[in-house]
């Protein structure tokens, strides 16, 4: 069985630091990632998504975390088809990206240059053995169909040699006429599907389906059930409190995941006060996984896995 690593979708989110889970002494920026360490081996970063990353912060995360901590990165959000705001940008790329809306425009040149920057920057991580994945996140009108289908195949050749997970947030993805072909291409670019928890009762719900595409790593983010998803503010969408009964209802599936995977995470993102750590603290209980990495290996390592064979049972 493969690795099961548990953890939080933001270790520096405004309402976690201010819900006390920090204890005193641990309020800076070197103490708090520290601290984070000793309680979960994996964490996402979800800043990269508002503004590139840095080599410098890379550097310093490989330097506050011990081996074997795993650190998913979200995808800069013009890498992934969504809005973003020239002030999101370099200083040195603004001017050139400002276009229709205030919204950056996404010029051929200037995608080159981002996605070298993204890549660059990310370099500390993937020397270091940091790197679980790279996380891009699909707007939801990015829908399955000739354009899509391009637009996952020149990601792939942009991050080629890169653990790369890939979330839709369209829910044709995964219905069940379409779920096979989604299956087959993502296995075929060697992208790993991430598994979604989150209310059922939406238009733009995605069905709780757990594939696995890759044989390197799986990954499920529990984004809450609150039925305000997609509208109103971050902390409405967000807040939910999981009981030990909705996450006992993900064990099965993710044992199964960590049967055909190398590498499992499973990553909270309901991120309002300390809901994310605090499920995340649950399901390693539930699922017996160790608290703190104690492993030097990451989803490379060269233990004997059987390969990913369609979809573990979906939770009820």
């Amino acid at each position: 069985m493969g690795d099961i690593l548990v953890g939080a979708c933001s270790w520096t989110d405004k309402e976690l630091l201010s819900s006390g889970w920090y204890p005193e002494g641990h309020r800076g920026a070197e103490a708090r990632l520290r601290y984070y360490t000793t309680r979960f081996p994996l964490v996402e970063v979800d800043a990269t998504y508002y503004a590139l990353p840095s080599t410098r912060n890379s550097t310093l995360w490989v330097e506050r975390s011990p081996a074997g901590f795993r650190f998913d990165v979200k995808a800069f959000s013009l890498l992934t088809g969504h809005p973003t705001r020239p002030g999101a940008l370099p200083a040195d790329l603004r001017q050139a990206a400002t276009g229709r809306h205030g919204r950056a425009e996404a010029d051929p040149a200037l995608l080159d240059e981002v996605w070298l920057r993204f890549s660059g920057a990310l370099e500390p991580l993937l020397r270091a053995e940091r790197l679980g994945t790279v996380l891009f996140q699909f707007p939801p009108w990015l829908a399955p169909g000739t354009t899509a289908t391009s637009v996952l195949r020149q990601c792939r050749e942009r991050t080629e040699g890169w653990p790369v997970a890939v979330e839709f947030r369209h829910p044709d993805w995964w219905r069940p006429d379409r779920s096979a072909f989604t299956f087959d291409l993502l296995t075929e670019l060697d992208l790993t599907a991430v598994a979604v928890d989150m209310v059922q009762s939406l238009p733009t719900s995605i069905p709780p389906v757990t594939p696995v595409t890759s044989d390197r790593l799986a990954v499920v983010r529990f984004h809450g059930r609150n039925r305000a998803w997609g509208t109103g503010t971050k902390e409405e969408r967000f807040r939910h409190r999981y009981t030990p009964e909705e996450l006992s209802s993900w064990t099965p599936a993710v044992r199964v995941m960590a049967d055909r995977a190398r590498e499992v995470h499973v990553l909270f993102n309901n991120c309002c006060g300390d809901a994310a750590v605090r499920a995340a603290e649950t399901m390693s209980r539930l699922l017996g996984t160790p608290s703190a990495p104690d492993r030097t290996d990451g989803p490379d390592s060269p233990r004997r896995r059987r390969p990913p064979s369609g979809s573990a049972p979906a939770p009820s």
